[in-house]
């Protein structure tokens, strides 16, 4: 074999270089970041700790107002005023004596995104309470201790808007489980309210783990 041709081949099998990252090159992918974490809330009661995992991805302005709510101490003396075995306990929103506490303008109603997302009111997930206008929430909520799918939206229409779900008890659902058992009463004309007092203690946002 003539030499210039074995010099030839040996140049077509010799491995490629490895070719460095410099400018004009194809950059390297992005790494792709990781997820946020999603906030957490617990509630000190007097009847133990629950600890909800909140889901702003799907309801943001429901899951702000909650947090903002928590943040300038506004369930803290707060009670459970509502219990109502098989279906959900409420509170949020009276003191003690069932006297109301001022909150701030109401938010609307984000339950058709939140339905859409998969959030549903399903047991052991918190919602928010509101009246007969589908936009008049402000910071009651509720955790529900059975599924309760006639809660949930059923379609876009203001008829159809249903209640946010907007987190749900990671930790905890023994103390839900406790108050949905208590004595309730009628006081002070409203019904269902426990015989004794289920207080809220205090609500603090903690890092998710």
């Amino acid at each position: 074999m003539k030499p210039w041709i074995l010099a030839t081949l040996m140049i077509a099998l010799a491995p490629l270089p490895l070719v460095s990252q410099t400018r004009g090159s194809s950059p390297q992918a992005a790494p792709v970041p990781a997820p946020k974490a999603k906030p957490r809330v617990v509630l000190e009661t007097s009847f133990g700790t629950i600890e909800l995992e909140l889901e702003p991805a799907l309801a943001p302005a429901t899951v702000e107002n909650f947090l903002r709510y928590v943040r300038e101490g506004h369930y803290a003396g707060t009670v459970f005023h509502r219990v109502i075995p098989n279906f959900m306990i409420q509170g949020g929103g009276h003191l003690e004596d069932l006297a109301e506490k001022p909150t701030r303008a109401p938010i609307r109603n984000e339950a058709p995104a939140s339905a859409a997302g998969g959030l549903r009111n399903t047991r052991g997930t918190v919602a928010m309470a509101r009246t007969g206008e589908p936009h008049s929430a402000t910071a009651q909520f509720f955790i529900n201790t059975k599924d309760n799918p006639f809660l949930d939206n059923k379609d876009t229409t203001t008829e159809g808007y249903g209640y946010c779900a907007f987190g749900r008890v990671v930790a905890g659902m023994e103390t839900v489980e406790k108050i949905e058992k208590v004595r309730t009463v009628w006081r002070r004309g409203m019904q269902n309210v426990p015989e004794f007092a289920v207080r809220i203690k205090a609500a603090r946002i903690v890092e998710a783990r």
